[in-house]
């Protein structure tokens, strides 16, 4: 991340008192919050709660995913730790994911976590064991050995090719596409410029892992808010491009960027929206 040239050390360092709670500076690099207080106790305790709340017929020894993601962790510096070196840990997590109802997003977190939710109708990379652990935590570790995690700062993802948060979901997310079989969904946001992007996690990583010998459909749904703005469709923007690079590793596809399920759920999470209440009179009149 670049700062432009009109930012001064002194705005720079009241910027950073101002918003401590997202980031803060240090040694001249921009940082994050460091380590999330508590980690290791919120991670073994989610592992509990997934084999009792979510998937009750699983097992897994939760004391031994958090040695062998400690070991992946503490003994690096922050910005040193590879994908590979959460291999380990992968390995004593082996779970087999549903076909027909993986669901894969960019740029539409809230609403697709909030769907997906309330339908029970899809799995998110966040409803897997590793995703449901270790989701909206934040670690790191220390450049000297044997300090454990950093609970004062940690790097943004931007500053290191090897960011130990990075490195983890980068394996979550190959492991999750690879996995995926029958149909898949792909749900991308309408209301913004590139909502397929290249370079995104969905686009980089989770995208090149899918197997089209074991991927029967990719069913893309593009969602644009209810009020607009409408920017990208099936038939406009960087969809095309999505839509390209499935066409050339042999994939089936459809899309669609009027699916009213999803129309219908993002008014009742908005029902004042205009464009609801019009919708909804409409009904009205077709009744009478």
């Amino acid at each position: 991340m670049t700062l432009p040239k009109s930012f001064s050390p002194i705005k720079m360092s009241h910027m950073c008192r101002c918003f401590v709670i997202v980031l803060f500076c240090l040694d001249g690099l921009i940082a994050e919050m460091g380590t999330t207080p508590n980690l290791k106790h919120i991670v073994i305790g989610r592992c509990y709660s997934y084999m009792t709340l979510v998937s009750p017929n699983s097992s897994y020894d939760c004391e031994n995913i958090w040695r062998e993601f400690e070991q992946a962790v503490v003994r690096k510096s922050p910005c040193n730790v590879k994908v590979k070196d959460y291999g380990p840990m992968f390995r004593a997590v082996p779970q087999t994911l549903p076909c027909d109802k993986l669901l894969f997003w960019s740029k539409t977190r809230e609403l697709i976590h909030n769907y997906a939710g309330a339908t029970r109708r899809f799995w998110t990379l966040e409803d897997t064991l590793m995703g449901y652990m270790f989701n909206d935590l934040i670690w790191c570790g220390q450049k000297e050995k044997d300090r454990g995690f950093d609970y004062n700062s940690c790097p943004e993802w931007s500053t290191c090719v090897n960011h130990p948060v990075y490195s983890l979901w980068r394996q979550a997310s190959e492991n999750f596409a690879a996995a995926a079989c029958g149909n898949v969904t792909v749900l991308l946001n309408g209301s913004i410029d590139n909502a397929f992007h290249r370079k995104s996690m969905f686009g980089s990583v989770e995208l090149d892992s899918l197997n089209p010998r074991m991927v029967d459909h990719v069913n893309i749904k593009v969602l644009a808010n209810l009020e607009g703005p409408f920017v990208e469709s099936c038939s406009q923007g960087s969809i095309a491009d999505l839509i390209n690079v499935l066409e050339k590793r042999g994939f089936h596809w459809t899309c669609t960027d009027s699916d009213l399920t999803l129309m219908i759920f993002q008014c009742i999470q908005n029902p004042q929206q205009f464009s609801c209440l019009t919708y909804a009179k409409s009904l009205q009149h077709r009744d009478l």
